[in-house]
């Protein structure tokens, strides 16, 4: 039997936190232990985060500003500064979905992910809830209304290239082209035409 390679994922860490922990099976045949290494959120940065391809780290990022949260909750300069972190964190992302890197429900399952770990952790600081959670939910919304904006723009092109199948003097191919659709989709709706 082969066992998987393991780690241990502390939110919270503090100074007694140790950096491996034992991990110990007992078998009939004897006992086995080994070291299994502890991954500290706050040790990551944004970029170690991205970097390594940790994007599952982000929507507990916040932990690593914790501490500073009375401080961000009275001072409006800090505040901006956390959230431009986090305008950051969603112009990254945004890229990686560009690059093709994550798909748009990964990056929708991390914004969410992020605002709720944010609403949680920091119930007793209002502006840092409104401040940065409220960002995270613009993202959100901003994904959603980008989402029935490309179906808006997908049924035009559809409606376009039926007005052309309708008048008949022209290919399928140049309907594509014009419409800016794939051939396939100008073949189904001819077929759709005709049933």
């Amino acid at each position: 039997m082969t066992f998987p390679n393991t780690a241990v994922l502390y939110l919270r860490a503090y100074k007694k936190t140790p950096d491996k922990m034992k991990y110990v099976i007992v078998t009939p045949g004897g006992t086995v232990q080994y070291d299994i290494p502890i991954m500290k959120v706050q040790k990551y940065s944004l970029d170690d985060i991205f970097e390594k391809r940790l994007l599952m780290l982000i929507p507990f990022y916040i932990f690593s500003h914790e501490n500073n949260f009375s401080e961000y909750n009275s001072n409006g300069q800090k505040l901006e500064k956390l959230k431009a972190e986090y305008q950051a964190i969603l112009e990254r992302l945004d890229k990686l979905e560009q690059q093709g890197v994550i798909g748009a429900f990964d990056k929708r399952t991390i914004i969410e992910l992020s605002g709720d770990v944010i609403k949680e952790i920091a119930q007793k600081y209002e502006n840092v809830q409104k401040g940065v959670g409220d960002m995270m939910s613009g993202a959100l919304i901003e994904t959603s209304a980008r989402k029935l904006k490309n179906e808006a723009e997908n049924e035009t092109k559809r409606n376009t290239a039926l007005r052309m199948l309708k008048r008949g003097k022209m290919t399928i191919e140049e309907i594509a082209e014009d419409a800016g659709l794939s051939v396939s989709e100008v073949e189904q709706l001819a077929g759709l035409q005709t049933v």
